[in-house]
């Protein structure tokens, strides 16, 4: 993957965090929550993007 689109991943992530964060009425906690699920989802996604976690591929979810 360019490092182009990565960029543009991460930025798109991080927008809608911020609108999510910012104009949804929630609990602080979960809030928290989201932003921990969000930012954990992220770097295992872009450690695999970089292939640090290359196992990662015969996961499978569902059926």
């Amino acid at each position: 993957m360019p490092l182009i689109n990565l960029v543009i991943v991460l930025v798109v992530v991080g927008v809608l965090l911020w609108l999510i964060n910012t104009y949804l009425p929630m609990d602080g906690k979960i809030k928290t929550i989201l932003n921990g699920v969000v930012v954990i989802v992220v770097v295992l996604w872009l450690l695999q993007s970089f292939g640090v976690l290359a196992s990662l591929d015969g996961i499978k979810i569902g059926r």
